[in-house]
């Protein structure tokens, strides 16, 4: 078995490869504008020291992106390691129970049939917030019977309200008209147009729902061995896996509603994190912020750098092609190397 101090030296070596790969990114991705920067010049311009133009592009067009490509990372993140556990899914994901396709249908709603007394750019991320949430309580309303919420009948019920809304998502995408392309572009993810403004409203929602989540580990950690055992150690399964389901479900609603989906993320850094780390969600949730925090803005870079001539790629499609060959190598791998025995 594995000594304390040689699991806190793997714990230290792992954060501090995410912190520094997160630096590099960061930097990276600060850099790439219509005059792309180097390295070099794109770090001295974050420290203030650069040229004036340089500051302008670091400062004023891409910081507010890497900002929420950091808080966007690091909600789904944690968001979909605290869903693993939850349901001891290796599958799960913050999607899972729906709330993609709710988020997706808000959208849909304010492009396809829009308010005039309120601005589009304001309406579609509200009402993708609105539709995520009520996603979450119309699944979980489902899935309570007879006083209890069985994860089965939760996740069951969460896969069949998905796809009836991501019908009517392609109801509304059918209906739309010239408004068609806004639509599927929403759903690909986009970050280009992040604002500070944007920022104030997702930040304090997504630490919120963070903190929520971290504080509630060690209750998480207990009903990974069952409900029973959990109750046996004291622990409000139900009271706690409410909690976590709002805490999950309100990360993933600010994350997705002024972006759009963006989809793996939640998916595979908890996968490659519990092999580095192991199954222990005081460990695992932390680092699940860091590394979905890197792995989007990983993305975010190459979307920006892989095909200059067609343009910016929409993150969503990177992310998948990235997460989807490795999720299919993770599944092909014995459970327990995965840390699920």
């Amino acid at each position: 078995m594995e000594s304390v101090a040689k699991r806190k030296r793997r714990v230290t070596m792992v954060f501090a490869t995410l912190f520094i790969i997160l630096f590099l990114f960061m930097v990276l991705d600060l850099a790439q504008a219509f005059i792309p920067l180097t390295f070099e010049e794109a770090f001295w311009a974050l420290l203030g020291k650069g040229t004036e133009t340089h500051e302008i592009i670091v400062w004023k067009m891409n910081l507010p992106r890497v900002t929420m490509a950091c808080l966007v990372g690091s909600g789904l993140g944690i968001a979909g390691a605290t869903m693993q556990a939850l349901f001891r899914n290796p599958m799960a994901s913050p999607y899972i129970l729906g709330l993609s396709s709710g988020a997706s249908l808000g959208a849909a709603v304010a492009l396809t049939f829009p308010i005039t007394i309120l601005p589009q750019m304001l309406m579609i991320p509200l009402l993708a917030f609105l539709s995520c949430m009520a996603t979450l309580f119309l699944v979980y309303n489902i899935s309570h019977v007879g006083g209890r919420v069985p994860t089965e009948t939760l996740l069951l019920a969460g896969i069949a309200v998905g796809a009836l809304l991501s019908a009517l998502v392609s109801l509304l995408t059918y209906m739309a008209g010239e408004q068609m392309a806004g639509i599927v572009y929403w759903t690909m993810g986009n970050l280009t147009n992040a604002k500070w403004d944007n920022i104030m409203v997702v930040g304090p929602l997504i630490f919120a729902g963070c903190m929520i989540m971290i504080s509630s580990s060690r209750d998480l950690n207990a009903m990974m061995l069952g409900d029973a055992h959990a109750q046996d150690l004291g622990v409000e399964v139900k009271k706690v896996r409410l909690q976590l389901l709002v805490a999950s479900a309100l990360v993933t609603a600010a994350a997705v509603a002024f972006v759009g989906v963006i989809g793996f993320v939640g998916l595979v850094v908890p996968h490659i994190l519990r092999i580095l780390l192991g199954p222990n969600n005081r460990v695992l949730l932390p680092a699940s912020i860091v590394g979905g925090a890197t792995f989007v803005l990983m993305c975010d870079f190459i979307s920006r750098v892989i095909a200059p001539k067609i343009g910016i790629l929409p993150i969503g499609i990177v992310t998948a092609l990235i997460g989807a060959p490795y999720f299919i190598y993770l599944l092909r791998r014995r459970r327990s190397e995965v840390g699920w025995d």
